[in-house]
């Protein structure tokens, strides 16, 4: 009977154990993820302007509806995800079907030369791209000087800095999405290709009709991943362009990094971060929609 009364309690000993292994990464978490998570959604409610610091729920997103500088971020990050989103992945597409295409050799050289710009480091890259679009002594401007052309303030006129932003960051990341996207392609069948050639299909009609439809979750994937990051966007602006001229490419998060780490208006960093979680998640529910919800 002794026996079978410890067994039980050897069970419920043993039943401890992975959370005994769980609690380091546990405890972690909780302390540096979680609980600054909840402890800036209540600062999001808290006016931290004034000492001491006093909860009002309305003094931050209040001010979030009524100030013009973040409206500016806000369209600013809404340009380039309108204008440059699709565009690096149009690219990425073309790309991922050149990694994929048999008339390609030295598949794996290529596809490393345009992985790349992903593993340098953001400051010698933003170093690089302020040489390049340089007004006085940048290649670009050189370039253009050579063929004849007028030159571009591309650092310091509105519309050209927030074209430098774009072209920077579709350099930077259009590899990254390609390598993603084949990795798409190549789980596509092709036997499915072959039967569409017998049956008389040409190039355009086996990539509208097999290719786009079946690489659909892949690029949705790529899509909602690309709209994440640029909703946080933050080196290019601040390191290339400085957020200017006069705020022409402010972002949403270089403007909360000024909040919270210049203006130490911590409470209204918060508003402005939690503002961009939920305008990433209304992307990602618009993902899980078109995704999940289709019929297979």
């Amino acid at each position: 009977m002794a026996t079978l009364a410890a067994a039980p309690r050897r069970r419920r000993r043993i039943s401890w154990a992975p959370y005994l292994f769980l609690a380091p990464f546990l405890t972690a978490f909780a302390v540096f993820w979680t609980w600054p998570i909840i402890y800036s959604l209540y600062l999001s409610f808290v006016n931290t302007r004034q000492r001491p610091w006093t909860f009002d729920p309305l003094f931050n997103w209040g001010r979030l509806v009524q100030d013009t500088a973040f409206w500016n971020a806000l369209g600013n990050t809404m340009t380039i995800l309108v204008i440059q989103v699709p565009i690096m992945l149009a690219l990425a597409v073309a790309l991922a079907m050149a990694f994929d295409s048999d008339l390609l050799r030295v598949k794996g050289f290529y596809r490393f030369a345009f992985f790349a710009p992903l593993v340098l480091g953001a400051v010698p890259y933003s170093a690089v791209f302020r040489l390049i679009f340089n007004a006085d002594f940048g290649v670009l401007n050189y370039g253009l000087s050579s063929l004849g052309l007028p030159t571009v303030r591309w650092l310091f006129e509105s519309t050209p800095a927030l074209v430098t932003i774009m072209i920077a960051m579709t350099w930077r990341w259009t590899g990254y999405n390609a390598i993603i996207l084949l990795s798409g392609l190549q789980s596509i069948p092709r036997t499915l290709y072959e039967a569409a050639r017998i049956d008389g299909a040409g190039s355009w009609a086996q990539f509208w009709h097999i290719t786009l439809p079946l690489l659909r979750p892949v690029l949705l994937f790529t899509f909602v991943l690309s709209t994440i990051g640029t909703l946080q966007l933050f080196t290019e602006p601040f390191l290339i362009t400085n957020t200017g001229p006069g705020g022409a490419t402010e972002t949403l998060v270089t403007y909360l990094y000024k909040q919270g780490f210049r203006n130490f208006n911590f409470g209204y960093a918060s508003a402005i971060a939690y503002t961009v979680a939920l305008i990433a998640a209304a992307f990602s529910i618009v993902q899980i929609r078109l995704v999940g919800g289709r019929k297979r």
